[in-house]
């Protein structure tokens, strides 16, 4: 498949439902990238004055009393205690050999509380890093990804990384240590038998090299799975009244079920291939031991090396394949590793459509006076959603947008909140261009009602207050009242602490939007967008909002944007789009005196009301 393409995967029993995944859930062959490894350990650096240097301290100390203890018992022990029956010496050796395991016991104990620490804090560090990198990303990236996949990465993704902090990196550095250790003090003790029993290394390095690439990509596979997974959880979840109102639990389940299935398959070759390594190290560990028995046994008889010398090397032969095994599952971790943070490095180089100056400037005093001056855009190549569009918004006026889907509409309110940046053109406000503007100096002043609101878990007060923290009990309670929210409100049990759950489904259509309504008037912005903001609200609310509105829109620029025309008479100024373009403006009366498309639409709903 080209890495380009869109892979689908159809639901068992029916073909005429595909599900879609997006190019970027493709794996990718690569070579093994220690430059983004050390990139991944950058995040070590906040503690490399303190959990670091006494983890690696701790370690030291419990392995040079392992590369010690055998020296001890085979060259102290045995060739001089027993062969010369020195019992105060054997007597003395016994008690400094209980002595140095009781260092390693302190310094192993230690050493797994803070390497433990250290790896949670970097976790901590680089979980919160990608979560407010992904929070100040365009809506480009996210109108790419389902919210699943995203998910995976800044939960599943970072968690895979935590065995690698907590124990890889100390382990690997233990290990290494140990293996340069065992060599040196094997060689030093009898070369000839040293160059015997390590025979066998090459032909393991050789063998363990090829297994490596298979390997890193069937990890990759299984991540790229688990995002599919996740997003086919997330979309069900979200999505489950659909599924039950149309009766596709089956066609769900059997979706899943294939998914899953893919995921468990992923798991089991990944598993499968990474367990090749243990039974080898054992082999190689019994070769060892023969090499050792044989040839060691020779060499004794001939007289090269003592009976402790003998011991000493099963000792050191014994503690040698076991840190070539845990290298081994240090090495998996590595490729876990890298495949989890290749995904996460790709989040966290990805950078806004819409770019900051670093001398962007703020507004001081927004006055809400908007400028569109010649703007053209378009969300993709093939399709142009403004065609050069010119208008202006004064400050005060209350300004609609109306005309038939995919008009344009939503996308100059979009531009207005520089969620994109023009293709062509420039959108001002008080003068300004936007892309010289501060962001956050430009959100904070408009405030966005959508058709679609989104209730955040928590209290009604909480998800009141999201348009302002700072706001009073008080305040609150007075932005309630204003759109017509408090009474709803104080029929609930708790009334304003009365916790909602997820999306505030315990509320109505109407209700969620009355709520996003006092939400956004709290804010107390200089501009108001208004996206379909009255379409779940039954007339008789929407009678109490349009009073508010009159209110609360004085001195500020609202921009509405309405199906229902009846919503928008009173607006200053109504510019009818059609493909991006505008074909007329004017207030209601102007507009329909001149018998354009606007009163054609005008009429054609009134039409339909007088038909029911």
């Amino acid at each position: 498949m080209n890495k380009n393409a869109t892979q689908s995967v159809k639901r068992e029993g029916s073909p005429h439902l595909t599900r879609f995944y997006y190019p970027l859930d493709q794996a990718v062959e690569k070579p093994f990238n220690w430059k983004q490894m050390l990139r991944l350990l950058e995040y070590l650096k906040p503690y490399a004055k303190n959990l670091l240097p006494a983890s690696i301290l701790a370690m030291l100390i419990s392995t040079i009393v392992r590369l010690v203890v055998p020296i001890l018992i085979g060259k102290v022990a045995i060739d001089q205690a027993i062969e010369n029956k020195d019992t105060s010496l054997l007597a003395y050796l016994i008690i400094g050999i209980a002595i140095l395991y009781i260092f390693s016991y302190f310094a192993n104990m230690f050493r797994i509380k803070w390497v433990n620490i250290l790896g949670q804090r970097v976790i901590y560090d680089l979980r919160r890093k990608l979560f407010s990198h992904v929070q100040r990303l365009s809506h480009n990236f996210f109108d790419k990804r389902s919210a699943g996949s995203i998910l995976v990465r800044i939960l599943n993704d970072v968690n895979s990384l935590q065995e690698l902090f907590t124990n890889g990196i100390i382990n690997l550095l233990m290990d290494i240590i140990m293996l340069v250790g065992i060599i040196v003090i094997l060689f030093v003790l009898s070369p000839p038998l040293a160059l015997a029993v390590l025979v066998i290394l090459p032909i393991m390095f050789i063998i363990s090299t090829k297994l490596r690439r298979n390997i890193r990509r069937s990890w990759q596979d299984v991540r790229i799975q688990k995002s599919r997974l996740n997003s086919h959880l997330n979309e069900s979840m979200q999505g489950i009244r659909i599924t039950q109102s149309f009766a596709q639990e089956k066609e769900n389940t059997e979706f899943f079920n294939g998914v899953n299935g893919d995921n468990y398959e992923m798991e089991r070759i990944a598993m499968r291939k990474s367990s090749y390594f243990g039974p080898f190290v054992e082999m190689s560990n019994a070769i060892g031991t023969v090499i050792l028995i044989t040839y060691g046994a020779h060499l004794i008889l001939v007289g090269s090396i003592d009976v402790g010398t003998f011991v000493s090397f099963a000792f050191y032969l014994g503690m040698f394949w076991e840190p070539i095994s845990r290298l081994g599952q240090i090495y998996n971790q590595l490729l876990v590793a890298m495949a989890s943070s290749e995904r996460i490095f790709e989040f966290l180089d990805e950078q806004p459509n819409v770019h900051e100056k670093e001398n962007a400037k703020e507004f001081k005093d927004m006055k809400g006076h908007i400028e569109f001056d010649k703007v053209q855009f378009s969300y993709n190549e093939d399709r142009i959603a403004l065609h050069e569009i010119s208008l202006e918004m004064k400050q005060g006026q209350t300004v609609a947008l109306v005309g038939h889907t995919g008009s344009g509409k939503s996308t100059i309110a979009n531009l207005i909140s520089r969620f994109y940046d023009p293709t062509a053109g420039s959108v001002k406000i008080d003068g300004n261009d936007l892309r010289e503007m501060k962001l956050s100096s430009l959100r904070e002043n408009i405030s966005v009602v959508l058709q679609d609101t989104f209730i955040f878990s928590g209290s009604i007060k909480e998800n009141i207050r999201f348009g302002r923290p700072s706001a009073t009990d008080q305040e609150v309670i007075e932005a309630a009242k204003i759109v017509g929210a408090d009474e709803f409100i104080q029929r609930l049990s708790k009334g304003y602490e009365t916790e909602v759950e997820e999306r505030g489904n315990i509320l109505s259509a109407g209700e969620r939007q009355l709520l996003s309504f006092a939400r956004a008037l709290l804010a107390n912005p200089k501009i108001l967008i208004l996206d379909e903001a009255t379409a779940s609200i039954d007339t008789e609310a929407e009678v109490k909002i349009q009073q508010a509105l009159r209110k609360l829109l004085k001195g500020r620029t609202a921009i509405m944007i309405a199906h229902r025309l009846s919503t928008i008479r009173e607006a200053d100024n109504i510019i009818v789009l059609e493909h991006g373009k505008i074909l007329e403006q004017g207030s209601h009366l102007d507009l329909m005196k001149r018998k354009g498309e606007y009163y054609h639409l005008v009429k054609s709903q009134f039409d339909m009301l007088d038909a029911l």
